[in-house]
């Protein structure tokens, strides 16, 4: 009876992890051919205006050209660079975390942030975490390019205390995120936008990043409705305090 009992939740062992491993080749796959796909169109792209080049360059403007061209790699650049990012995310050891102040963090990286709808700053000091400086920097980063890709006017960034939790918060005044999409524009390569062309835009993997960043910090990152009228991206860090104390 026993042994028979032991069999049993040993096969049924055998099957959970069978069927994990399944569903991370499945996984792995879907990654694969996604990437691919997305390699592909500004390769195809480049290609294109090479060939073309080629067979009538007696019409080409070399200036254009090479402007498209360039184009074309920079648009490759920025998918292999965000592709590395997702391969080192949580790859870090325990000593690359630093004890910070969310609130300065927040108000050097905005500083640092390129032109675009101006940011509002509502941030309460004294909200500290340990954290892979450089990758908490990057999710920001992340947010308010998604956030200025978005709004009409404003961007607003908060940082506050809620509970065991610092918050960091990205709103923007656009149009905002259906209830239906909210966990879909985390996957790889998601864009809401199917009218909008790959050569423009994000690469798709920004929130992605995004949220790979907040679990490896133990945290989590979720969106809802904005009091501006667009979308509010929400990260919550546990807060150093209650880091170290867990591990008392």
């Amino acid at each position: 009876m026993h042994l028979a009992l032991a069999t049993g939740n040993l096969l049924n062992r055998l099957e959970s992890a069978r069927s994990r491993i399944d569903h991370s080749l499945t996984q792995q796959r879907r990654f694969v051919s996604d990437a691919s796909h997305e390699l592909f169109t500004p390769i195809a792209g480049l290609r294109t205006l090479l060939e073309e080049a080629r067979l009538h360059p007696d019409e080409t403007e070399l200036d254009e050209l090479l402007d498209d061209a360039l184009e074309g790699v920079g648009r490759l650049q920025t998918i292999v660079t965000d592709l590395l990012v997702l391969a080192k995310v949580g790859a870090n050891p325990p000593d690359s975390f630093v004890n910070v102040d969310l609130a300065e963090m927040v108000r050097v990286a905005v500083s640092r942030h390129g032109k675009g709808v101006p940011v509002r700053l509502r941030l309460v000091p004294g909200v500290r975490a340990n954290v892979v400086d450089v990758e908490i920097t990057r999710l920001l980063t992340n947010l308010l390019d998604n956030a200025q890709r978005h709004a009409r006017n404003a961007v607003l960034v908060e940082v506050r205390k809620n509970g065991r939790y610092g918050e960091l918060a990205v709103a923007d005044d656009g149009d905002g995120i259906a209830a239906a999409d909210r966990e879909r524009i985390f996957e790889r390569f998601t864009r809401l936008d199917t009218a909008r062309c790959r050569t423009r835009g994000g690469t798709g993997l920004g929130l992605t990043i995004a949220r790979d960043i907040a679990t490896a910090h133990r945290g989590t990152i979720d969106v809802e409705d904005s009091a501006m009228g667009g979308a509010r991206f929400v990260l919550r860090l546990p807060l150093a305090d209650h880091q170290v104390s867990e591990h008392l």
